[in-house]
């Protein structure tokens, strides 16, 4: 039986780097956004439930995410409607990898793991972390946000610190080094944990 290790953190923390840690420590990744993207391509799940309730927002057999942010945009409450179609087949392409992965501790690589109840069905979950500096000077060093909209997202999101008092790990990526060790030390201690379950 696969341990299910959650695996979240604000925006730029480090947490897509900490993901491919994981990975190279032989753990296999389910990635949140990645699920989306897929479900969004051309031939997707989602593109055919989208398309018929916002007809504008598939272009080309895709569905076209700067459309859908404009339609959130001039009617928000269109982000129920498209969240109740997105969410189930989200958890269906989840359900999927956990079924089909053959790794001992898969790793499930979701941003929003506490503000949308995710943290039911891990076993564990692991917070990844970084001083506010740090954090901010990430974001802004990627230039395709300003300070504001850095802020107004971080502001959405729930607190570093709550995100950290309620997981099992932190792991602090202030040196990708420091991020590989506690990495590794959270392997070690899950797969230490399996051999005497």
């Amino acid at each position: 039986m696969s341990f299910c290790l959650g695996l979240t953190g604000s925006i730029g923390m480090g947490k897509s780097t900490t993901a491919a840690m994981f990975v190279d420590e032989g753990c296999a990744l389910w990635d949140a956004d990645a699920a989306v993207h897929r479900l969004y391509a051309k031939g997707g799940a989602a593109v055919g439930p989208l398309g018929r309730e916002f007809p504008q927002a598939v272009q080309d057999g895709a569905v076209d995410r700067g459309v859908l942010k404009q339609i959130i945009g001039a009617a928000p409450e269109a982000l129920a409607r498209i969240e109740a179609i997105v969410h189930p087949l989200v958890a269906q392409d989840r359900a999927q990898f956990r079924d089909q992965a053959g790794s001992d501790i898969l790793v499930f690589d979701i941003p929003l793991l506490f503000e949308t109840g995710g943290g039911a069905g891990m076993d564990a979950v692991a917070c990844v972390s970084a001083p506010p500096d740090i954090q901010e000077s990430r974001v802004l060093d990627r230039g395709t946000m300003t300070r504001d909209q850095f802020q107004l997202i971080r502001d959405k999101q729930m607190p570093d610190a709550e995100k950290r008092a309620r997981s099992d790990f932190v792991i602090v990526t202030d040196t990708l080094d420091h991020a590989r060790e506690q990495v590794q030390d959270i392997v070690r201690q899950i797969r230490a944990r399996q051999a005497h379950a």
